[in-house]
């Protein structure tokens, strides 16, 4: 078996990123896409989640500033959960106390891992707008006041957020299509023709956008998804229908713009809306013919993609052979466990002939002894 050596890694920060990028043939095959569908698999990062990059570089640049003060910064956060989890990680490893403030839609597994990393967590109401001091956003600001050498690292304005994927998740996308041969089979035009990707605070969208159509594609088409509910799709008129509706999904979606956000159509071309329902539905697709066990915001994603396959854009580039179209992945399924909408596709399983045989099978009244079976 061939495999690719790799050295021994001073600690777990080292281990970000770095993410493979996948085909999803069999659900492109199922839409009748000609494109090259691929994913961008962050779940592998070592905190598990595409967060790792942004966490890592603004601990790593706050030191390097001066910002944080080895035995008595404690880092405060507002987060949706894993920027979090990355920030308790390089706390972890670095020796920062850290405060994670953090609304209480998000996942019961997001505040064990963040307690398990040794976080304080403070939950705030959903319904508090992000100006709100009660928000998970005014909180954290109220405990950087009071908590001697707090500081938030803010990856709603911190530059190294957008940094951290123009340098790292970008180039790493442009790095395994243009190392890929195209072949007969598996056709590729040697560049990333399209990036799909969900909108939180916007860096993961704003910085790998700069790093394709900087350096690699300038006629890159970049697709930013945004759930219902969301203010962040331009133009606002798409943000009408479902305005300040709440929605599962976690991680992406705001009600306010964030900083690092670039709405600029050079940065984000065009802009779909997702549904929570269609959301599920892919991540059901992904985990049954993919086998990739994501979390809901990857679902958005791949909704999102296949939406925008349906426009006139869209609908040229799914049927060019060899077009990549790269949709970004940003967790796992771990974060998410114990929700009701995992649930219910776990165990609400499709009928099957399958199922239906192994019912009759076992409904027969003679049961073989295990040792006459035919094992």
């Amino acid at each position: 078996m061939e495999f690719t050596p790799r050295r021994i890694l001073d600690n777990a920060l080292d281990a970000v990123g770095n993410t493979p990028l996948i085909r999803l043939d069999k659900i492109a095959a199922e839409h009748g896409l000609k494109c090259n569908l691929l994913g961008k698999l962050e779940f592998v990062s070592a905190g598990g989640s595409v967060k790792d990059r942004i966490a890592k570089a603004m601990v790593l640049a706050a030191e390097k500033e001066g910002k944080l003060i080895p035995g008595k910064s404690v880092v405060i956060e507002p987060t949706s959960g894993n920027t979090g989890i990355g920030l308790a990680m390089a706390c972890a490893i670095k020796g920062y106390s850290v405060v994670i403030t953090m609304p209480k839609k998000m996942s019961l597994e997001k505040e064990a891992l963040l307690r398990a990393l040794g976080a304080q967590v403070i939950r705030t109401p959903d319904e508090e707008p992000w100006d709100s001091p009660r928000s998970h956003i005014g909180v954290a600001c109220k405990l950087q006041r009071e908590v001697e050498h707090g500081i938030i690292l803010d990856q709603y304005r911190n530059i190294n957020n957008p940094l951290a994927h123009e340098y790292t998740t970008g180039p790493e996308i442009i790095a395994s299509v243009v190392s890929t041969p195209s072949t007969r089979t598996k056709p590729s035009s040697m560049k990333v023709d399209a990036f799909v990707a969900g909108a939180g605070t916007g860096g993961t969208v704003t910085g790998v956008s700069r790093a394709l159509k900087k350096t690699h594609n300038a006629d890159c088409i970049v697709v930013g998804i945004d759930p219902i509910g969301s203010i962040l799709a331009l133009p606002n008129s798409l943000n009408i229908d479902g305005e300040g509706k709440p929605y599962v999904v976690e991680g992406i979606g705001y009600d306010f713009i964030p900083d690092v956000l670039s709405r600029d159509v050079p940065d984000v071309n065009h802009w779909v809306k997702t549904s929570d329902e269609d959301a599920f539905k892919a991540v059901q697709a992904l985990m049954r013919k993919e086998g990739l066990l994501v979390g809901g915001s990857s679902g958005s994603a791949l909704s999102g993609a296949l939406a925008w396959f349906k426009t006139e854009q869209g609908r040229k580039v799914a049927g060019t052979e060899g077009l990549n179209v790269v949709v970004l992945l940003p967790d796992g399924i771990r974060n998410y466990m114990s929700k009701e909408w995992f649930l219910k596709n776990a165990f609400q399983a499709e009928h099957s002939d399958l199922a239906t045989r192994i019912t009759g099978i076992l409904a027969q009244e003679e049961i073989v002894p295990v040792q006459k079976a035919n094992l």
